[in-house]
C-alpha cells in the first residue's frame, strides 16, 4: 500500500500538509439546479467545516493555515492548497483561474488540490485546470462515494456513475492526478458493494483513493433518519474490516490518501468513535502496522 505520506515524500522530497481553502461557491444540489438541501450526508458547510472563512482572500487563508500548523510541523514542510468546501469547479472559469493562480503563487505552496463533482467539469473549466497543471502539480478530487447508482440516488448524488468514468478519463487525458472519494457505510450498501465501488474507481483509472466512514451529522437528511432509528452507523471494527478488504484490491501504484477521517464534533451524531482521533490513529497503527 502506498500511503499519501510516502507518496508525497517521494514526489516532493518532504512532508506535505494541506491548507484548507473555501471559495465563494455552492453545489448543483444546493442552488436549485438538482436540489436545495445537498446530499443526504452533507452538512450546510459543504464538507468544509475545517476550512477558513470564504470571505478571506486565498492568500490570507493559506497564511492562517500555515500559522496554525507552525508549531506542529517540521521546518521545510510543504503545503498543498486544498480547495475543499462544496464544488470548487461550479463557478465562473475566470474566478476559478484567479483563485488557483493566487494559491499556486504562494511561496509556501508546492501543489494544489481541487475538490469537485464529476458532473461539474465543462470544457472551459477543464481549460483552466489544464493551464494551472502546467505551472504546479494539480490534484482533482472527485466525490464518487459509491459506484452503485441506486444507492447514489438514495442520497441524492444527482449524476450516474458513467459521468464519473468520463470525468476521470478527461482529467487523465490532460495529465491531471485524480483522487476519488469513497464512503463506506452508506444505507443500502453491503460490504461487497462497497468493495465493488473501490474496484470500479481503480478500473476507471483513478490515481488515488480516499476512504471515509459515513458520518451522520445533525441537520442532514441522514441525521433525521438516524434520529428516527431508520439508519445506523458502522462500528469501528466493521468499518476497518471493510477498509482492509479495500486495501487488498487496490493495486500497488494507486495511492491511498486516507483510511478514514474525522467529522465535525459539534455536528456528529454517529459513529461517535470517529471523534476520538487519538484512539482511531492508535488502532490504525496497530492493525495496519505491516502495511503503512
Amino acid at each position: 500500500m502506498i500511503t499519501a505520506d510516502r507518496y508525497y515524500k517521494e514526489r516532493f522530497g518532504r512532508k506535505m500538509y494541506k491548507a484548507a481553502i473555501s471559495l465563494d461557491v455552492t453545489c448543483p444540489n444546493r442552488d436549485g439546479t438538482l436540489g436545495t438541501s445537498g446530499c443526504a450526508f452533507c452538512s450546510a458547510g459543504g464538507s468544509g467545516e475545517f476550512s477558513a472563512p470564504r470571505e478571506l482572500t486565498v492568500t490570507r487563508q493559506i497564511d492562517e493555515a500555515v500559522e496554525r500548523l507552525r508549531n506542529k510541523v517540521p521546518a521545510g514542510t510543504g503545503y498543498i492548497a486544498y480547495f475543499q468546501s462544496f464544488t470548487n469547479t461550479y463557478c465562473d472559469p475566470s474566478y476559478l483561474r484567479r483563485a488557483l493562480e493566487e494559491a499556486s503563487s504562494h511561496p509556501k505552496v508546492a501543489a494544489v488540490s481541487v475538490a469537485t463533482r464529476p458532473d461539474c467539469l465543462p470544457d472551459d473549466i477543464m481549460d483552466v485546470l489544464a493551464g494551472i497543471s502546467q505551472k504546479i502539480p494539480l490534484f482533482v478530487e472527485l466525490g464518487l462515494q459509491t459506484a452503485d447508482d441506486e444507492v447514489a440516488a438514495g442520497f441524492g448524488r444527482g449524476y450516474k456513475t458513467e459521468v464519473y468514468d468520463r470525468a476521470v478519463k478527461a482529467l487523465k487525458d490532460i495529465g491531471i492526478n485524480v483522487i476519488t472519494h469513497i464512503i463506506f457505510g452508506l444505507p443500502g450498501e453491503t460490504p461487497d458493494m462497497m468493495i465493488r465501488s473501490v474496484e470500479h474507481a481503480v478500473n476507471a483509472g483513478t490515481d488515488g483513493l480516499k476512504f471515509t466512514c459515513l458520518y451522520i451529522l445533525k441537520g442532514t437528511a441522514y441525521g433525521k433518519l438516524f434520529e428516527e432509528g431508520k439508519i445506523a452507523a458502522l462500528d469501528m471494527e466493521e468499518y476497518f474490516d471493510i477498509v482492509e478488504r479495500a486495501i487488498d484490491v487496490v493495486p500497488s501504484d494507486v495511492v491511498i490518501h486516507r483510511l478514514t477521517g474525522d467529522g465535525p464534533k459539534n455536528l456528529l451524531l454517529a459513529p461517535l468513535w470517529t471523534s476520538d482521533k487519538r484512539q482511531v490513529i492508535n488502532y490504525i497503527n496497530r492493525r495496519f502496522k505491516d502495511r503503512l
